[in-house]
């Protein structure tokens, strides 16, 4: 959010800052606060084309190219105070030659910003919200796509097919929501069959995951030559996430992957900061994802605008469809289209989100070490690294997994890595889990420390107890 102020949205990054802390009560399990080291050295000179610099380089021609240190400190300045910040420390200033945060870093790095933003796991978020809204009486079909949707004076009529099983299911809806991310667009006009007057712009942002390049706990906010950024973070105890790239996607957003050019271009970009060069071999894993940017006309991805824009068409039935959006404006964005629907419908229920945790999220924000103690202490034969990471991705679920287990015996199998039967038996009963993929990257990031066998014994297990399941359903 801190680069959006060079592109004067002030409201958006009002918006997100405002709803951060709301995230961080809400999942204190799966997003957490963090600082961001920002080094800064008076020789780096950019060759942005952002407004801000075309502004600075005609009333200041000898800044031109070149963010200088105050028009950054204005910038953290705004981000501090732009939101309402309780939990969140504000800016400080760091002598790299001094401080741990600088002995990873080229020498000509010797001073910083340091600031305050937020972690979440995102794939977490996106299985826990689903969870949470079966358990209040969404009908959540997963491996589902909608084939066509029909409209007439009275609703809608939609036609979906189980991915899995090839069965069509057709349901009757009063209005449609089309929340289909950066395949908004092609729903529109392909399933709905329906004119497009807005659309996305798909941007794929892609990230390369290294062993671990420092030893501390903060992050780091690097500036490109090119007047882009990336960061470089803390990742899974054992690793470094850097990312991200911005590049024009052509083609079906499930097929994005890193290319060998992306790759290359972190790898560079973290070099011009990290004494020890980051090469391709560095690399572990990678992956990729598609930004569905409102299309707003913007000459490049880079000034594509984050914001969401909610189109509501009222003719005869309602049909809703939501362009862009950013993961920590999720909530509000929601808010606002529920309350589309809820006007539409003459529903008259009150916003309740901003106060609701998610699954497992009910503790302190401040309370996540005693909430690893106590698990501990209930469950003393779970090694401390196992009982941080169940805390860490299920929060107070942990507890409940965990009921009635005595000993380690009765965790089930190991697969690997600490992945035990118990919980892999979660993630298929609670979180909609089919296949070891669905465990080992989207629910957990265990992939990055299991093989490719026991991957595979994992993925035949969980079809076995799927076959299972099934056979016991049908009796």
């Amino acid at each position: 959010g801190l680069r959006y102020l060079e592109y004067f949205e002030f409201g958006l990054v009002r918006h997100a800052l405002e709803e951060r802390e709301v995230l961080l009560r809400a999942m204190p399990h799966i997003s957490w606060p963090l600082r961001f080291v920002l080094p800064y050295r008076n020789d780096m000179r950019f060759d942005n084309d952002t407004p801000t610099s075309k502004l600075l380089s005609v009333a200041m021609p000898w800044t031109r190219g070149r963010r200088p240190r105050w028009v950054i400190r204005l910038g953290l300045f705004l981000y501090d105070h732009l939101g309402k910040r309780r939990l969140l420390p504000g800016t400080s200033t760091l002598d790299l030659r001094r401080c741990p945060e600088g002995a990873p870093l080229k020498p000509a790095f010797e001073s910083a910003y340091e600031y305050s933003d937020c972690w979440v796991e995102d794939a977490r978020l996106v299985s826990l919200s689903a969870r949470d809204a079966a358990e209040r009486g969404a009908d959540i079909r997963t491996r589902t796509k909608v084939v066509r949707a029909e409209r007439d004076a009275t609703g809608w009529s939609i036609e979906t097919q189980d991915l899995a099983s090839g069965e069509t299911t057709t349901f009757r809806a009063r209005i449609l929501v089309n929340a289909a991310g950066p395949w908004v667009g092609k729903m529109l006009r392909q399933q709905i069959g329906r004119p497009a007057k807005e659309d996305v712009r798909l941007v794929r942002g892609s990230h390369i995951v290294t062993r671990k390049l420092f030893d501390h706990d903060k992050c780091y906010f690097f500036q490109g030559t090119d007047g882009r950024i990336i960061f470089a973070i803390p990742y899974e105890t054992d690793f470094t996430l850097i990312g991200t790239t911005e590049v024009e996607h052509d083609g079906d957003p499930s097929d994005a992957t890193a290319s060998d050019e992306e790759k290359a271009y972190l790898c560079d970009f973290a070099s011009e900061y990290f004494e020890r060069p980051v090469t391709p071999a560095d690399i572990v894993w990678t992956y990729s994802g598609v930004r569905p940017l409102y299309d707003d006309g913007s000459k490049s991805a880079t000034a594509a605008t984050r914001d969401y824009v909610l189109s509501f068409d009222e003719e005869e039935a309602p049909l809703l469809n939501i362009f862009g959006g950013k993961i920590t404006t999720h909530r509000k964005l929601a808010e606002e289209a529920v309350d589309l629907v809820a006007g539409a419908l003459q529903e008259t229920d009150a916003p309740w989100t901003a106060s609701a945790p998610l699954p497992g999220g009910d503790f302190e924000v401040d309370g996540f070490d005693a909430l690893v103690a106590q698990l501990s202490a209930r469950h003393p034969y779970l090694a401390p690294r196992l009982a941080r990471r169940l805390a860490r991705a299920y929060g107070t679920d942990a507890a409940k997994m965990l009921s009635g287990v005595q000993d380690a015996a009765h965790l089930g199998p190991d697969f690997g890595a600490g992945l035990h039967e118990i919980e892999v038996r979660w993630l298929m009963e609670h979180e909609f889990a089919r296949t070891a993929e669905d465990v080992v990257w989207r629910r957990t990031k265990l992939g990055l420390r299991l093989s490719g066998d026991e991957i595979g014994a994992l993925d035949e297990w969980m079809k076995k107890a799927l076959d299972r399941q099934h056979v016991a359903a049908a009796e």
